[in-house]
Order: C-alpha cells, then sequence, then structure tokens
C-alpha cells in the first residue's frame, strides 16, 4: 500500500481512481497525468451598457465603472464597481448581489454604491446567465453556480491593487441572502457575511411558502406533484428547442397577497423596473427549480466561522427564512436584527428602513 498525503488523496478521490472506502492504488495511478493539457482560465468579451441606467440616482460621492471577471465554471461576470472618491492606502471590500431574479442595476447596485459612499470598494454583479453576465442557456439559476459567483467575485476583490484581501465582506439580498451564507460557509476568504431579507431559495422551491404549514404527508406529495410537472417540462423543452420562461412577477395582483402586490410595486413601476431583470419581465426558466429543489443550499452554514448579520423585516412574509436560518448558526459572533414596520420589499430600496449604519459599523468592525 502506497501512503499518500493527504491533498493526493483528495485530488485521486476527485478524480474517480480511488474509492472512498479504500486508499490502495498502483504507482501508476499516482502519477500525473494531466500534464499534457493545460486549464486556462479566460474572460469572454461581453458587450456592457455605458450609460447610467440604474433604478437609483448616481452619488457624486463615488467613482463608477464596469469590470468583468470569470468564475471557475468560465462563466464570464458583469459587475458595477463603486470606489469612494476619497481614500487612501488599500479599501476593505464587499461583493453584494441580489434580489433572486433582479439585475445590478436594482437593489444590490444600490446597497453597493452606498457601502462605497462609506468608504468601501463594493461590487455589484450580475448572476452567471442573467442581465450583462455570460453563460448559456441564458435566465437559469444554479445553487452550485450562484454560490461560485459569490467565490468568484472574492477572486476580483483580492487581486485590485487598492484592496486588502484579508478585509472582503459580502451583501447578499432577498434570494442571494441564502447564497451569500452558503458561500461563507465554503470560502474562508469571506471574513463578514450580511443576508438583507433573506430567502432560502433551496426551501421554497422544494416546499413552497410557509412549509411549516404542511404536514409531512401533503407536503411530500406536493413535491412529487411539482417534480413530475418539472420533469415533462424538460421533455417538453428538449422537443421545442427551447426553454419555457416562468414569467416574472404578475402583470395584474389585485387577487394576489399582499406580498406579490409589494413585488408588482418594485419590479413592474418605475420605482424598480429594469429592461433586463428578469423578474419585471418573463421570468426565469422554467426547469430552474429542479437544481434547487434537489440541493439544499444551507446545509453547512453551522460550519461559518466568521461573523454573520442577518436583516430581516418585522412584517416580511419571508421573515421565517431568516429566523430558521439564524437559528442554525453558531458562535457568539452572528446577530439577527429585525427591522420595526418593514415588510420584505421595503429593504430593495426604502433608504428609510434600511439600515445602512448598522451595516457600516458591522463591516467597519469586522473588516479591520
Amino acid at each position: 500500500m502506497f501512503k499518500f498525503r493527504k491533498a493526493a488523496i483528495f485530488a485521486a478521490v476527485l478524480a474517480g481512481v480511488i474509492s472512498m472506502n479504500s486508499f490502495e492504488t498502483s504507482a501508476a495511478t499516482a502519477s500525473d497525468a494531466t500534464n499534457s493539457s493545460t486549464s486556462k482560465i479566460e474572460i469572454e468579451n461581453l458587450t456592457l451598457v455605458k450609460d447610467w441606467d440604474k433604478v437609483f440616482p448616481k452619488s457624486n460621492a463615488v467613482n463608477h465603472r464596469k469590470v468583468t471577471f470569470v468564475n471557475r465554471y468560465g462563466i464570464t461576470l458583469a459587475a458595477d464597481l463603486y470606489e469612494p472618491k476619497n481614500y487612501s492606502g488599500k479599501l476593505a471590500a464587499i461583493a453584494v448581489s441580489g434580489p433572486f431574479g433582479a439585475v445590478k442595476e436594482q437593489s444590490s447596485g444600490l446597497y453597493a454604491q452606498k457601502m462605497a459612499e462609506y468608504g468601501f470598494l463594493a461590487i455589484a454583479f450580475d448572476p452567471s446567465f442573467t442581465g450583462e453576465s455570460g453563460g448559456y442557456p441564458r435566465f437559469v439559476a444554479s445553487p452550485d453556480i450562484n454560490t461560485e459567483d459569490f467565490c468568484a467575485a472574492i477572486d476580483f476583490l483580492s487581486v485590485q491593487p487598492n484592496v486588502d484581501a484579508e478585509r472582503i465582506g459580502i451583501i447578499g439580498i432577498c434570494g442571494w441572502g441564502g447564497i451569500a451564507l452558503n458561500a461563507a460557509a465554503i470560502d474562508t476568504r469571506i471574513k463578514a457575511t450580511v443576508s438583507s431579507t433573506m430567502y432560502d431559495m433551496s426551501r421554497v422551491m422544494a416546499n413552497g411558502y410557509f412549509d411549516y404549514d404542511k404536514n409531512a404527508e401533503t407536503l411530500a406529495a406536493e413535491r412529487q406533484s411539482n417534480r413530475e410537472n418539472l420533469n415533462r417540462q424538460r421533455t417538453a423543452d428538449y422537443k421545442a428547442g427551447i426553454y419555457s420562461r416562468a414569467g416574472g412577477v404578475v402583470e395584474d395582483p389585485s387577487d394576489m397577497p399582499q406580498f406579490v402586490k409589494d413585488y408588482y410595486a418594485y419590479y413592474k413601476t418605475p420605482r424598480g423596473y429594469h429592461k433586463r431583470s428578469l423578474n419585471s419581465n418573463a421570468g426565469w426558466n422554467t426547469t430552474t427549480a429542479l437544481s434547487f429543489m434537489n440541493m439544499p443550499l444551507l446545509t453547512y452554514i453551522d460550519e461559518i466561522k466568521n461573523p454573520v448579520l442577518i436583516i430581516h423585516g418585522e412584517k416580511a412574509h419571508s421573515r421565517y427564512f431568516s429566523e430558521d436560518a439564524f437559528k442554525k448558526l453558531t458562535g457568539d459572533n452572528k446577530e439577527l436584527l429585525i427591522i420595526p414596520d418593514a415588510n420584505h420589499i421595503d429593504l430593495y430600496d426604502q433608504l428609510d428602513k434600511i439600515p445602512f449604519d448598522r451595516l457600516n459599523k458591522f463591516f467597519r468592525d469586522n473588516l479591520k
């Protein structure tokens, strides 16, 4: 039997040359068979809008420019970089994304610009397959690839000459709040994490809203029905040669619950409408839900060692996602902040409700 170092064993397991139950192998297997080829990071040349087309006004206190970076799956991401106009030395940096189905010209850009006003270098990026970012097919999400998007943002920030690589944090909004926590669980370079008005997308796609109101038998039946419908749609999409879209926010919310009316008030009106936003238009590919149903995002968040601040509105329909995630976190450097009288959408863009001063203090305290 050969005695391998741990790294060599792990690499061999990934390559499928040894099983998890046995570490016996041949000398030939131990040799590096990859020297004949090169895996190269290449950035796609994206077409980026030059004009200011955000749903919020431009700040005079920060510099703004478009940037691109590539994730580990070779998808090139587009981002808006916001930098304070007056600073010295290397900056702490923050990567922002969300809400789920939104683009960087909406809430994430507002958050990033505001954090730059506080003196951080901040980027708001479009996730893979959406907005100005690359990736095909379009309009699909993935719990794994979207987690990687956050990690790729850390790659980019960590090599910027005016950024201190040891002082990088992230903010995830709505569905990207859960993805931010998932990223923090795997990427130890993320020194501080904020989730704002969080959704756990794997939970809601698997169980629907308010799953705690359903008994186990009903929940299992609904999940099975959803699987059958989505897999029929896969067949239909393949036959048609095009992916069907699930539809964005409804055009007429009059008979819908209040939180749907709130979504309409943001995504379908001048307040937050954007032509590249999936929620403002035709929505995600219908089969996007399949991977989220099968991969719980928050499995390992109890292993997050670095500080976490979870923010949610008191009156938000989605508040239970944040409360349950917070219960799973461990350590004395985690905090749940409930904003009085705020609903889910208030934390997208309402400056009197979003606790930016608290975000500034959290990152100042933990990115130092």
